[in-house]
């Protein structure tokens, strides 16, 4: 059992953000802590959606109490997702420094909300610069989907030999959730040793939330393999439906690891 504490988006409706993350890692056994950035009613891609984002000063009052209750002491993790403003970058950055003292042994992952290939950048520029600038240096692995990793690493990864070479510019242990690949899908795994390519077939209309849920997992200590795994199943019970199939579809808490395969640096 892992206690994680997790910064991102929530939502009424739906599994993006927190509202992915922490029935995930509750299902999984695991003790999330939750600060919203910003609260809607669903994500963007509906016809309606309302809600506000968390104001920074109101983050950093939850944030000082959480740590008189003692509550920042003894996490396993550190989780940062959506941050919706320069203001709230900051926030996070000045997190990482507060778990790090409160609980030395503590990951710190970050995973770089800032777009997709189909919508380019969708975080406000400024804001995307924060978090290439200030929060990914500071991490211990990143999650980044492809587009998110060429932005991020300023280089093509049109093939996965791009995408090794970008991701080794980051400096951290790089977990690349859309790698280029052709009719697969998988995790590219860059860390210190060779790069580790975990595939999974490919799944249509699958909704959004499915990397708010391999974020979480990966902060709780789950091996990339078991993480694939899951998301695989979830991905296959979701696909064509209106949210992530979490509750109705617990058979993916089961899901057998998806075995990895090294690559040399130079392959793709």
């Amino acid at each position: 059992m892992a206690r994680i504490l997790v910064l991102s988006s929530w939502t009424s409706a739906g599994h993006v953000g927190l509202s992915a993350a922490v029935p995930a890692l509750q299902a999984l056994g695991h003790v999330p802590l939750q600060l919203p950035t910003i609260v809607l009613s669903n994500e963007p891609g509906f016809a309606h959606t309302a809600g506000d984002r968390i104001p920074p000063e109101q983050l950093a009052a939850m944030i000082d109490a959480l740590e008189g209750n003692g509550w920042l002491s003894g996490l396993d993790a550190l989780l940062t997702g959506y941050l919706p403003s320069a203001a709230h970058v900051e926030i996070a950055v000045g997190l990482v420094a507060r778990i790090r003292r409160l609980s030395p042994a503590a990951r710190v992952v970050v995973d770089p909300i800032l777009g997709d290939t189909a919508e380019g950048l969708y975080l406000d520029p400024v804001a995307a610069a924060g978090v290439r600038d200030r929060l990914v240096p500071l991490a211990d692995i990143l999650t980044p989907n492809g587009f998110e990793l060429g932005w991020l690493s300023g280089q093509g990864i049109a093939t996965l030999a791009e995408a090794v070479a970008a991701a080794r510019d980051l400096g951290a242990r790089v977990l690349v959730t859309t790698p280029p690949l052709t009719d697969a899908a998988g995790v590219l795994d860059v860390g210190p040793g060779a790069p580790v390519l975990y595939e999974t077939p490919q799944f249509r209309d699958v909704p959004h939330g499915v990397g708010d849920v391999f974020s979480a997992l990966i902060a709780a200590g789950e091996p990339v393999g078991a993480a694939v795994g899951h998301l695989a199943a979830l991905c296959a019970a979701s696909s064509g439906a209106e949210h992530l199939a979490l509750v109705p579809a617990s058979a993916w808490m089961a899901a057998l690891p998806v075995a990895g395969r090294s690559l040399a640096e130079s392959e793709g």
